[in-house]
């Protein structure tokens, strides 16, 4: 690094040993939160790309910037078995996060007061890495993703996030603002958290910058946390989506998807999807996943993070969408719960669904969505038998045959077939809203 970069970095480091982050109670558990369970179990990425299942014993995970170690809390408890690596250049954040880690019982984790510059000291090669809300902060992007590249194996992937430079436009504005005003020179303390309460709360409420970035966020107890991470924050940079696949390009890494995919769905932005102006209709068809993205972004700038997975190059993947299946490919499916959903309180919602009718609410697709769909007793029976072990295809037809037997129409014995496109049918809804996984031989 170059004298200026090594200064910020300095100031980077300051920051975050003075003022940890997140600030986020030691004894608190994420236990609760699906949502984050799901993003980072290493079975969800790895079945976006493959459709294949990967089992997290003994896997490696790097958790580049850990911080005060709450998402290294969530990688250790998403992934039983897999080994937690933490890394971070904020001695008192590593101090945190081993505490965090031994307060929960995980006993196979370690951290290291380590920048991402040196990871290869580690001698470690990685199936994942996450390094989250970090990587805008480096002077250089493609030499940090280069270097994460560099120990992660053939198969690994990579978890990471820019800040958008649309969304966040009005905070880069603020960070401006308060460099000319003198506040960022050095590490920013109580006084200068307070200078800036001071001039936001001078302003009039109609002036933009306060009505685009202001709220009772940086008036409460946790003013300090909130200022500090958005408008003092030292080394913060916007980026957009052309910027993101620029670096992929230049890191030599694939474009996997984006991390909540689902609320980037370009055509969930027009009123009637299936009847769109001739001119977009037969152009966004043909549209690259970095076009489609790109257009969203332009149209829509809701997202904070470009939050993304990404991966060595392969080639190609030829899995077939599940929705073009041939009887073929169900035939050797085999059908898997995700390994997010084998808990206590589905299993109860299930049972109940099952042997009384009831429905249950479960959020779709977790977090890449607020949407939420009600489970009927046909897609619980599905997820009952699979609370146990994955299950061919065809064991699925036998023991539903087992358990419904009759055709509710008719009354006689349902037939082997009708079963089988049944399954087809409540199988893929329950792979559409993540709930299981599928995986096919053919």
């Amino acid at each position: 690094m170059n004298n200026a970069d090594s200064e910020l970095w300095n100031k980077i480091r300051q920051q975050f040993d003075s003022a940890p982050y997140p600030r986020i109670p030691l004894n608190k558990s994420p236990q609760d939160d699906a949502g984050s369970l799901y993003i980072h179990n290493l079975a969800t990425a790895y079945y976006l790309r493959n459709q294949k299942v990967i089992d997290t014993k003994d896997k490696i995970v790097l958790d580049a910037g850990c911080g005060s170690g709450y998402k290294s809390l969530v990688l250790a408890t998403a992934n039983p078995g897999a080994k937690i690596v933490g890394i971070d250049i904020s001695a008192e954040s590593v101090k945190l996060a081993k505490q965090r880690l031994e307060y929960h019982g995980f006993d196979n984790a370690e951290f290291h007061v380590l920048s991402i510059y040196d990871l290869e000291q580690l001698n470690y090669q990685f199936d994942y890495i996450n390094c989250d809300e970090v990587l805008y902060l480096f002077p250089d992007v493609d030499l940090a993703l280069k270097i994460m590249k560099s120990v992660l194996k053939p198969e690994g992937i990579i978890r990471s996030n820019l800040h958008s430079s649309l969304q966040r436009f009005s905070h880069f504005r603020g960070q401006k603002l308060f460099t000319l005003m003198g506040l960022m020179e050095n590490n920013p303390e109580d006084l200068e958290i307070d200078i800036v309460v001071e001039t936001m709360q001078a302003l009039k409420d109609n002036v933009e910058l306060k009505s685009k970035i202001w709220n009772s966020n940086y008036e409460g107890e946790s003013k300090k946390e909130h200022i500090l991470m958005n408008l003092l924050f030292q080394g913060d940079k916007g980026y957009t989506i052309a910027d993101l696949f620029s670096h992929l390009r230049a890191s030599n890494l694939e474009f996997i998807k984006m991390v909540n995919w689902r609320q980037w769905d370009l055509m969930n932005l027009f009123k009637e999807p299936d009847n769109l102006p001739a001119f977009l209709g037969m152009s966004l068809p043909e549209a690259s996943i970095e076009e489609q993205l790109t257009l969203f972004e332009l149209l829509h700038p809701i997202h904070r993070l470009l939050d993304f997975w990404c991966g060595h190059p392969q080639t190609r993947n030829t899995f077939i969408p599940i929705d073009e299946w041939t009887d073929i490919e169900w035939e050797n499916a085999t059908v898997h719960l995700h390994p997010q959903f084998n808990n206590s309180l589905i299993r109860s919602n299930v049972i109940d669904c099952v042997s009384e009718g009831k429905t249950f609410r479960i959020y779709k697709n977790l977090a890449v969505t607020e949407d939420f769909v009600y489970i009927d007793s046909s897609m619980a029976l599905c997820l009952l038998f699979l609370l146990e072990t994955s299950l061919p295809m065809m064991s699925l037809v036998e023991k539903w045959q087992k358990f419904r037997p009759l055709d509710p129409l008719t009354g006689e014995l349902i037939e082997n077939v009708k079963v089988f496109k049944l399954l087809q049918k409540l199988l893929t809804v329950l792979e559409d809203f993540n709930l299981i996984m599928l995986e096919t031989r053919s």
